[in-house]
């Protein structure tokens, strides 16, 4: 028999399996080109108020990627969506996703957009 045994290789299965089907998740967790832009400005404008409207801080600390890079991106995402008590930095739930607050994470990590008007 020329192919491996699927009983002999099943975590070599279940690796390829991920790397296929890896990129197809993070795609799908992008935003619409239309919500995106959303996302950009309220970014820009809601946490700009508080993070400076160029995001080098304010109120509330900076979001640029200097600033973020020894910070765990699942760390980010809970304090977008759920605030952080005893702060003036509000939950976010109520208007993002799960997935489009990782996606604003991702973003800030490597350099917000600009607001595209």
């Amino acid at each position: 028999m020329l192919l491996p045994s699927v009983t002999r290789y099943p975590a070599m299965i279940r690796l390829s399996a991920l790397c296929l089907l890896a990129p197809l998740a993070a795609a799908a967790a992008d935003p619409s080109p239309e919500r995106a832009r959303e996302l950009v400005r309220m970014v820009r404008q809601d946490c700009g108020a508080c993070h400076g409207l160029t995001l080098k801080g304010g109120l509330g600390p900076a979001l640029l990627p200097e600033t973020l890079r020894e910070k765990p991106a699942e760390s980010l995402r809970y304090t977008v969506l759920l605030g952080r008590p005893g702060t003036p930095m509000p939950p976010w739930n109520t208007f993002l996703t799960e997935a489009e607050a990782d996606w604003i994470v991702r973003q800030l990590m490597t350099g917000f957009p600009e607001e595209i008007r």
